[in-house]
């Protein structure tokens, strides 16, 4: 007898003495024989115990989600017996002998169905096991082939894949950081990234013209459905490029892979509309753009909003940027920048990818001179002092031959829940935070111990 069998390939051992192992997914006690379904990464398959079968015994203790190793001959079905609508319709498994690798206690809640109701708090608590539901296996499955085929096609386009750092400068900018204490420099932080956008700035300085990532990212933001704390991008960057360069060639990978993988995409090339006139037309800059029909059908309906504002007032009636300070502006409003004029007419080279009422992916053409750089946080009320402690290392980088550069960064979450249909994060990744802020199985956040807060040099006001 051969080793382990997966159950996707038992067709292609009929008559034979076999040995699977995997998990018992239904269990139906008959009296005379007890029937199982066996599941494994590949998928489902039945077995029987007949009656005298030396597996009889143990067949009765045996309960659903039991992990087990079963070894029993491939059957063909009679004709009459055929399930053609199943995954091994075919065939069954006369069980010969049943070893328990591990018994399990009774299921919190049913994993045999749609775990989506099951109460969120509960299904974090015991994620490993909702992770086990069909669908979850899915969105886990369809998320790794969408970033496989996405590694895929940049690899085919001379893209080098490079980490960045996790521990890195707090930028108080954008959205609130996340920050850690350093133990060595008691009294200073470090913060986890918002996004590695100055490093792969950076990394243009370096020469390496065309860089990509999966990158996490963690923001200290308002959870809703579709943001969380965490999440992960895929982060590109590209020297030497035009806005429609960029553009040109996401699109094309979104293409390549999503249609891969078997979906319909609405329109080719991908419509681009305004941000004015998306505002006007539909009152947002992320939309919806399918028919009912489509939307039944699951079809894909990607677009591009473009020539966003540069800069919008704060409510202390401030100048601050509407995207990212380091994005460069058109081209005919590069003057315009460059004097301190027409400050709320300046458009950007900012784009964004939306899909089906999501804004999946965010990208600008960006400043590669210290003078474009110095320029916009001049805008913003920025002192010489205040823009060396903030960017002055970017400055310095863009003084040794910076070349012209743009990239984007896509949610992988969010591409994903348009490939799948789901309308919350938590049900595109393996383990993530409650709405509350609480994460999956282990209890986070919780305090420090005295000792740990001792050697930070921390103390907690108790108010």
């Amino acid at each position: 007898m051969q080793g382990r069998i997966l159950v996707a390939d038992l067709g292609n051992h009929i008559g034979e003495l076999v040995s699977i192992s995997g998990w018992v997914d239904v269990r139906r006690d008959q009296g005379k024989m007890v029937f199982f379904d066996f599941r494994d990464r590949s998928g489902l398959v039945q077995g029987v115990v007949l009656p005298k079968s030396p597996a009889m015994e143990i067949a009765k203790d045996i309960r659903n989600e039991y992990v087990v190793r079963v070894e029993g001959l491939v059957n063909k079905r009679p004709e009459k017996n055929v399930q053609a609508d199943r995954q091994n319709g075919d065939i069954e498994l006369e069980i010969q002998t049943i070893e328990i690798l591990n018994p399990s206690e009774p299921m919190p809640f049913d994993i045999s169905g749609d775990t989506s109701g099951i109460d969120e708090n509960v299904r974090a608590e015991y994620r490993y096991l909702d992770l086990r539901s069909k669908r979850m296996q899915k969105n886990m499955r369809v998320r790794s082939e969408f970033i496989r085929r996405c590694r895929e096609y940049l690899f085919a386009n001379d893209f080098t894949e490079i980490e960045t750092p996790l521990l890195t400068e707090s930028t108080p900018e954008g959205s609130r950081d996340f920050v850690v204490p350093s133990r060595l420099h008691p009294g200073k932080f470090y913060a986890l990234p918002q996004s590695p956008q100055q490093y792969k700035q950076l990394l243009m300085t370096a020469g390496f013209e065309r860089y990509f990532q999966i990158a996490r990212a963690v923001r200290d933001e308002d959870l809703r459905a579709d943001r969380g704390f965490e999440h992960t991008q895929l982060d590109l960057e590209m020297s030497f490029v035009t806005m429609d360069d960029v553009m040109a060639a996401v699109e094309d990978m979104v293409t390549t892979v999503v249609e891969a993988m078997g979906y319909t995409i609405q329109q080719k090339p991908f419509p681009r509309i305004s941000y004015k006139d998306a505002m006007e037309k539909y009152g947002a800059d992320k939309f919806d753009l399918r028919t009912e029909n489509e939307k039944t059908a699951k079809v894909l309906a990607y677009a591009w909003v473009v020539n966003f504002p540069f800069f919008e007032k704060t409510d202390e009636g401030e100048w601050t940027f509407t995207h990212n300070p380091f994005s460069m502006p058109i081209p005919e409003h590069l003057e315009w920048l460059m004097k301190g004029e027409h400050i709320g007419d300046i458009l950007t080279t900012q784009y964004d990818l939306v899909c089906n009422g999501f804004e999946t992916g965010g990208g600008s053409i960006r400043a590669h001179k210290p003078e474009i750089l110095e320029a916009v946080y001049k805008v913003m009320g920025f002192s010489n002092e205040g823009l060396e402690e903030r960017v002055g290392h970017m400055l310095k980088a863009f003084r040794h031959g910076t070349p012209p550069h743009g990239g984007i960064a896509l949610g992988i979450e969010r591409m994903v829940m348009n490939l799948t249909g789901e309308t919350y994060l938590r049900e595109v990744q393996a383990f993530p935070m409650t709405r509350g802020g609480q994460t999956s199985v282990m209890k986070a956040p919780k305090p420090l111990t005295e000792k740990q807060l001792k050697e930070l040099g921390l103390k907690i006001d108790k108010k």
